[in-house]
């Protein structure tokens, strides 16, 4: 056989395996990067198939096209109105957490490893940044629903904090095989890491926005068109001497800004694509690695990533977060334990070996087995985390389906599916419905078979509802048809049985119940009380204890508490 078709047959199997082992995730709840890190490492050398592979310059460029391609893809699904409240606290773990989680990383492993301080703050550079294909995959896979303020930070960090890490690491790399380094050269590197990754990628982000709003294109070609731009954005930026990564994720934030026509016939390809990135790039990492070696560095990689853990992430996020921002403890807790570590640690530790550094090999296997123990022992653990530390928020009722009508180019008018499951709909006449004034039914399905609704039908439970309207609609359409039983029940038992109105006057609400308030408080709405109470930046969740009772806010509109529910102990 060829090496063509050897090529086409031992890839396709791989992928297809690496997809079919997913199910392995779900079965024993494995995170999915460590199934597809293993299965690159039994298709390498000391594994099953043994295939020879260590070409470091091939996998850094295609650490570099997968990492791109995520980071594009997560971008757009990133909203800018999450940046109101993780923006700030994110930037600061980007940077200052980084660095402090560097040092305190690199001083453990020149103890551990009996290094120069040089060597070990090499090492605290390569691990110290969280990995945006471990954040995504693991927030949005494993169907953790966590406040937006955590889930906002987590991803808009693990977006962001890249340059940051590659800054540290060349810096190292540079004073290890150059005496030509100085402070005011570092400086300038870093701000320009900064700076044209930040001014590229949304010039670059808001431009391509605007092109794909006025073309034409066969609906499969905005996604190719989109992806090539964004490459070429990031091209751009590391050729002007910015981080190409930065400035892709923020390309992507601005194409995925506004929920257009183009974006809902480029969103289901990048998730393929993104997934696809994803496995191939495990998988080569995978193989890259010889597991013998690996072992000889196992104990003492057990120490730093135990460190990167327990210590230094911990510590960083205590001083990079809390002093500045609002957050409570238990979310200071949770974004502590998701500083997960993935394909961004062992790209940077190609940079020692590409450079010619002594024991190149050493920062290799090391980055490798922490990000191995990192998935392991942080990703395998979220869930149970994330219900220790009271994260979670109860999912919202949501369309089966949706779908883009391709007819405006913007704020186009969408397609939503609902099965009628809410009791309180059986036999209700459509007229007497509360819909929203810009949706209308366009289908109904009954025992397989369209009826088309008038205003005297009524509904029964099981129809299947095809609803036109804008995605401003969609809150007040999940209300309506909010039916499941089990989902009711966990939003009781959270936002408590009754619901009061976030513009209710306080004074109001404290003669309703028997409550006292004090002089400045009088004049005050409920939302305004809660908001002060939780740092001005309320997100769904947040609660407050005021005489004996949880105040947990039901739903905000920015900074607006729109309702609040009322939780008795």
């Amino acid at each position: 056989m060829n090496s063509i078709s050897m090529l086409f047959l031992l890839s396709g199997s791989l992928i297809a395996l690496s997809i079919l082992a997913s199910r392995l995730s779900s079965l024993f709840g494995l995170p999915l990067l460590i199934i597809f890190l293993a299965l690159g490492m039994l298709a390498g050398e000391d594994g099953i198939l043994g295939i020879q592979f260590n070409n470091y310059s091939l996998a850094f460029v295609i650490g570099h096209l997968a990492l791109a391609m995520i980071l594009l893809d997560g971008g757009m699904r990133t909203r800018l109105k999450t940046f109101r409240v993780g923006f700030k606290p994110a930037l600061s773990m980007a940077t200052i957490g980084v660095f402090i989680t560097s040092g305190v990383v690199g001083l453990i492993a020149m103890w551990v490893f009996n290094l120069t301080l040089v060597e070990g703050l090499l090492i605290g550079a390569i691990v110290g940044s969280t990995d945006a294909a471990a954040v995504f995959s693991m927030l949005r896979g494993q169907g953790i629903n966590i406040n937006e303020r955590v889930s906002a930070t987590l991803e808009i960090e693990s977006g962001t904090n890249d340059p940051m890490a590659i800054f540290l690491t060349l810096m190292f790399i540079q004073l290890l095989i150059s005496d030509d380094n100085t402070v005011l050269g570092n400086v300038e590197f870093f701000l320009q890491q900064f700076g044209f990754g930040i001014a590229i990628g949304l010039a670059g982000g808001w431009l391509v926005k605007r092109l794909l709003s006025r073309l034409e294109l066969m609906p499969g070609l905005y996604s190719l068109l989109a992806l090539a731009l964004g490459f070429s954005i990031f091209g751009l930026a590391s050729w002007a001497g910015g981080s190409g990564f930065l400035a892709i994720y923020l390309c992507g934030l601005m194409i995925g800004s506004e929920n257009t026509r183009q974006l809902q016939h480029i969103l289901p390809v990048y998730d393929g694509l993104a997934w696809l990135s994803q496995i191939g790039l495990f998988l080569v990492l995978g193989m890259l690695v010889t597991p013998t070696e690996l072992m000889k560095y196992a104990l003492p990689s057990l120490v730093i990533a135990l460190a990167l853990i327990f210590v230094a992430r911990p510590l960083a996020v205590l001083l990079s977060v809390k002093p500045f921002f609002k957050f409570r403890w238990r979310e200071i807790g949770f974004i502590s334990w998701v500083g997960l570590r993935g394909a961004v640690p062992i790209v940077l530790a190609i940079f020692p070996v590409i450079g010619g550094v002594d024991n190149a090999s050493m920062y290799f296997n090391v980055a490798f087995a922490v990000v191995l123990l990192s998935l392991l022992i942080q990703g395998g653990t979220l869930l149970p985390m994330a219900k220790w530390m009271r994260v979670q928020v109860p999912k919202r009722a949501s369309p089966r389906q949706r779908g883009s009508l391709g007819i405006l180019p913007e704020r186009d008018y969408e397609m939503f599916v609902y099965k009628v499951e809410n009791h309180r709909l059986d036999e209700q006449p459509i007229r007497l419905l509360r819909f929203p004034s810009g949706a209308m039914i366009s289908a109904l399905f009954r025992n397989d078979e369209m009826i088309h609704p008038k205003g005297s039908t009524r509904l029964k439970l099981g129809d299947i509802l095809c609803v036109i309207s804008r995605e401003e609609d969609l809150d007040n359409l999940n209300e309506l048809f909010n039916g499941d039983n089990q989902l009711n029940q966990k939003q009781l038992a959270f936002f408590g049985s009754f619901v009061l109105n976030g513009d209710a006057m306080l004074v109001d609400v404290a003669k309703a119940y028997g409550l006292t308030i004090s002089p400045q408080e009088v004049g005050v709405s409920l939302g305004e009380f809660i908001a002060r109470r939780v740092g001005g930046h309320p997100v769904v969740g947040d609660d407050i204890d005021w005489h004996g009772i949880h105040w947990v806010v039901n739903e905000v509109d920015g900074d607006t508490v729109k309702k609040v529910g009322m939780r008795l102990y």
